[in-house]
């Protein structure tokens, strides 16, 4: 009896060319990988080369005060004479807006979080995550511009502060775009508790909000962490809403309500018209370093966090 080996041969080069597709697609996002890993190493390393001439040109304690008539000055005022380059009103500035965004996106993104991950039904769920991706997807300037024409008339006739612009007006602002990314990250996190730890609750007795605030969420407290560390993170290095929305007044105050600038909109607002080579400049970089620091810090912390829920419940 003969019998036909075609069809076997057939399958045999399916397989081969299925096995190399698999292995150039495989190669492809290596090399993605690898050249997305060396951009981001040569943005850093001139990061740090032009950040680093600055001291060649202004002494490292300037970025604090200048002793002006025998008083420490703390000013950004890179055009005055003499020059004042401390980044303290910037710093102040930065967490002056950073730091109520996130309490209040960490409130509302939590909640939304939670809700969609155990409350509601699957059409709810449906019907609300596409909206929430949009939020997160609207172009801040949008954003700004709406602080700056709508919010900021509408907080001055409310409350009447005493700067129309202010960090109170750009942490809203700031809360609209971090609130999409605090509550998907939190779903996630939620999501992410074997159901098998639910069923253990509600076999015990408990309610299904004793379940959520007395077992899911304590659980996923390391995930929801990292969720409100990244948005933290994504509101200190936010640009264009805080040049639109905070005042840029760059000085030392607590109050919440007065004008406010901030690291990043400090770089937008003065690198297009500064000097090259100049020391206003360098230090233009040396604020970007430590932004990037700041940011590259919140990063590794949420990593940080996340490695241990996955560690917890070997999702890998």
């Amino acid at each position: 009896m003969i019998m036909n080996d075609k069809p076997l041969i057939h399958t045999s080069n399916k397989a081969e060319l299925n096995r190399i597709k698999e292995k150039f697609i495989e190669i492809f996002f290596r090399l993605n990988g690898l050249f997305a890993a060396i951009l981001i190493l040569l943005i850093f390393f001139f990061l740090i080369r032009e950040a680093l001439n600055v001291f060649m040109l202004i002494n490292p304690f300037e970025f604090i005060s200048i002793n002006l008539k025998s008083e420490a000055v703390y000013e950004w005022y890179p055009t005055s004479d003499p020059a004042r380059y401390s980044i303290v009103p910037l710093l102040i500035g930065s967490f002056l807006t950073a730091v109520p965004a996130t309490i209040i996106s960490t409130f509302f993104g939590v909640v939304l979080g939670v809700y969609l991950s155990e409350i509601a039904s699957t059409g709810v769920r449906e019907f609300l995550k596409p909206i929430i991706e949009v939020f997160a997807g609207i172009p801040t300037v949008v954003v700004g511009f709406f602080m700056l024409v709508v919010a900021a008339t509408l907080i001055q006739d409310t409350i009447n502060p005493p700067s129309r612009l202010n960090a109170f007006l750009a942490s809203l602002g700031l809360s609209i775009i971090v609130i999409p990314i605090i509550a998907s990250l939190t779903d996630e996190a939620l999501k992410s508790i074997p159901n098998d730890i639910r069923m253990a609750a509600y076999s015990l007795g408990a309610s299904k909000w004793q379940t959520i605030s007395k077992v899911i969420f304590p659980t996923a407290l390391s995930g929801v962490s990292a969720s409100v560390i990244l948005g933290f993170g994504r509101a200190i290095g936010e640009t264009m809403i805080v040049l639109m929305a905070s005042g840029n007044a760059a000085i030392i105050t607590v109050d919440i309500f007065s004008s406010v600038r901030t690291i990043s909109a400090t770089i937008a607002a003065e690198m297009g018209e500064v000097s090259v080579n100049s020391a206003h400049y360098f230090s233009l970089f040396f604020i970007g370093l430590i932004l990037f620091a700041v940011t590259l810090l919140m990063n590794l912390l949420a990593e940080l966090f996340l490695n241990k829920m996955k560690k917890r419940f070997h999702l890998y």
